[in-house]
């Protein structure tokens, strides 16, 4: 079964979501991924926007700062990237996010009937069914209760991340990436448009 995975924060860089699947650290990162067991490319990625909003909270151990999670039921839009994966890969992809060893499948049936399923408390342990794309669902995975996230800045290595995502799926400039990353809610705790404008313009050299 081939399904969309939807990222929405430094999996819009590939190179960053690849350690995912091949194994290695992102750059900027303090922690190294394992990979899935099938280190097969995805077969296809995409632009993607989903209703809902992305903002940034927590404090993450592999970027020293907040870091994006995603709210379903907020209004606004949340630019994204759509990989076509196996249901292992998405499985072993989420198991890493969750900070748990790859190795064992998901059982889809009730996100895919239910369009939610919540597997745990932790940041990532949430799966939504977002969408259809070419006759596959489209998921993603957020916090089960963004309410009770606590906001925080991202760091600027998670900055960059997110930037040269953004400018690579969705063609966006510098000052289309500064506004969009100042106006997600949490980042105002740290930056402000004219500090995030060198960032995410020395990103994208």
């Amino acid at each position: 079964m081939q399904i969309w995975y939807a990222s929405y924060g430094s999996n819009l860089a590939r190179d960053r979501f690849l350690c995912y699947v091949r194994g290695g650290r992102p750059a900027g990162a303090s922690r190294t991924y394992p990979g899935a067991r099938d280190t097969t490319p995805p077969a296809d990625d995409r632009a993607l926007t989903l209703p809902g909003e992305m903002f940034f909270a927590w404090e993450s151990p592999t970027w020293g700062g907040g870091i994006a999670f995603y709210d379903p039921t907020a209004s606004g839009r949340t630019l994204a990237r759509a990989y076509l994966l196996t249901d292992g890969q998405f499985a072993d992809v989420a198991a890493q996010e969750m900070h748990r060893e790859p190795g064992e499948d998901l059982d889809l049936t009730t996100v895919l009937d239910e369009s939610r399923h919540d597997l745990g408390p932790g940041r990532y342990e949430s799966l939504h069914l977002v969408g259809e794309l070419e006759g596959r669902p489209v998921l993603t995975f957020t916090a089960p209760d963004s309410a009770g996230l606590q906001r925080n800045a991202p760091t600027r290595g998670y900055v960059e991340m997110i930037a040269r995502g953004l400018s690579d799926t969705h063609g966006l400039g510098v000052d289309e990436i500064t506004a969009y990353v100042a106006e997600r809610p949490g980042a105002s705790l740290g930056w402000d448009a004219d500090s995030l404008l060198p960032v995410v313009s020395a990103a994208l050299r």
